[in-house]
């Protein structure tokens, strides 16, 4: 059933849309740092095969990489609320900037550092990152000569 026509029910609302997560900026890193200790207090674990034999398996817990996304969920927000409120914020919300800046830092600085050290896998990582290898095969408006290499030294064993 529809509502009656020229209603004005919309009017009755105490408040229109969410309220915001956290009242304030104290609160948003409290609640960051502790997404960041329950992802380091909960490992994924990694099952992998022992001997080809014998089907056996190992299990070994492996770092969580930090997301946004994660973070979303563990405050029970999602991805387009944490960045609708960070486009949002004005001149006087220039603490909850400071926090949300340093979050992404440190999301993207554990992701970084353990996919340079091995524990994530670095290509995904780069991806999700936006890292891009760049290579200029062009020197000013002169493409670069070709370099020809040959194999006459390679011994093979």
């Amino acid at each position: 059933m529809a509502a009656p026509e020229g209603n004005q029910f919309w009017k009755l609302r105490s408040s229109h849309g969410r309220k915001k997560l956290f009242e304030t900026p104290a609160l948003m890193w409290e609640a960051a740092c502790e997404y960041f200790q329950w992802c380091d207090d909960h490992p994924w674990v990694k099952t992998e095969k022992v001997d080809s034999e014998k089907p056996s398996t190992k299990t070994t817990p492996t770092q969580r990489p930090y997301t946004l996304s994660g973070l979303c969920i563990y405050l029970d927000a999602n991805t387009h609320y944490f960045n609708d409120f960070k486009t949002r914020l004005t001149e006087n919300d220039k603490d909850f900037s400071e926090v949300i800046r340093r979050i992404e830092e440190i999301i993207y600085s554990q992701k970084f550092e353990g996919a340079a050290v091995g524990a994530f896998n670095a290509n995904i990582i780069a991806r999700d990152l936006g890292l891009k290898e760049k290579t200029d095969f062009t020197s000013g408006d002169k493409p670069i000569d070709k370099v020809h290499v040959t194999f006459e030294n390679y011994k093979k064993e």
